[in-house]
């Protein structure tokens, strides 16, 4: 891939705006652009240009697009807030108007219900913020929701989760334009992976624990394989060819974690989707993933996310409503 290749990318923000969807990947572009050889002219504009609002409460002053102009490539941000994830009437008709002429479009977190409003993602599948995945799917019945997914690529239309997987997705465009070796030197700069599978889970306990050898990567691997079943020490001791106490302690030593820990993690990483799903009892789910017991989860839930599996399921029906 030639790195001589001009690319011009807009980022496209609208009052309520997320500043870190906007930050995030326009630092990925300009340090490919400085420090790797690439060369993106980047430029964060608006439907009426001028200073807008973000979510922080502050104001960034944008360019008015000019529609007779388009760029390469079109990415619209995101809003953490329920009441304006399709934006304003405005931002859709700018990107509608602006879709055909450009050669890629992508948004970051539900900057994906701009497009949708937009009719881009109209029978192509696509991801968002995990909170507001649900809302999608309802609001949008011909978007294909990959809701678990760190961002997705459907043709030209590049969609992604929440908050930082918009530098997830930047870094994937840099290496669509410019190759593995300038995404991965703008990675290092930014101090970030390089970088995090569209098809990841936008949960990762496994990803968190970061096992150093292969063998306790196994056991990892294995054990959210077989979360309904019984997982004690000896048994993942077993599978990793250790004694149970040497297992323990290289499991801690490697991961910072204790195994009854991690597989509560991954057991709640598992549940998580099915509650917000609500297609089964929240008993159901607690049996599925190898709680013994829902007060079990319940703890669990509350360990990690801070609430029970309830209120998460009344959110998300909130988010779907």
């Amino acid at each position: 891939m030639g790195l001589d290749l001009q690319r011009s990318v807009w980022l496209v923000v609208f009052p309520g705006f997320e500043l870190l969807d906007l930050s995030g990947p326009l630092c990925a572009f300009n340090l490919a652009t400085f420090a790797h050889g690439a060369k993106y002219e980047c430029s964060v504009v608006s439907a009426g240009g001028d200073l807008v609002n973000c979510s922080s409460g502050f104001a960034v002053m944008t360019k008015r697009a000019v529609r007779s102009r388009p760029p390469d490539t079109l990415v619209v941000v995101g809003t953490p807030h329920g009441e304006l994830v399709c934006g304003n009437p405005e931002t859709v008709q700018l990107i509608r108007s602006c879709a055909s002429k450009v050669r890629r479009v992508a948004s970051i977190c539900t900057g994906s219900f701009v497009l949708a409003a937009a009719g881009l993602l109209d029978g192509r599948q696509a991801t968002t913020h995990w909170r507001f995945a649900g809302r999608l799917r309802t609001s949008f019945p011909k978007v294909r929701v990959a809701e678990d997914n760190i961002f997705v690529r459907d043709g030209q239309v590049w969609t992604s989760a929440g908050i930082t997987s918009g530098i997830d997705l930047a870094l994937a465009l840099i290496e669509d334009d410019f190759g593995a070796e300038v995404s991965k030197g703008t990675a290092r700069d930014m101090v970030v992976y390089h970088r995090r599978r569209g098809g990841q889970s936008q949960f990762s306990t496994i990803l968190e624990l970061e096992p150093t050898s292969e063998r306790i990567g196994h056991v990892l691997s294995f054990a959210r394989e077989h979360l309904f079943e019984a997982l004690s020490v000896d048994r993942l001791a077993e599978i990793a060819g250790m004694s149970p106490r040497q297992f323990a302690r290289i499991f801690r030593k490697e991961t910072g974690d204790t195994p009854a820990h991690a597989i509560e993690r991954l057991r709640v990483e598992a549940a998580f989707p099915q509650i917000q799903n609500g297609f089964e009892s929240i008993e159901v789910v607690a049996r599925n993933v190898g709680f013994r017991d829902m007060e079990r989860m319940r703890r669990a839930f509350i360990r990690i996310f801070g609430l029970p599996p309830q209120s998460l399921r009344r959110t998300a029906r909130v988010n779907k409503s």
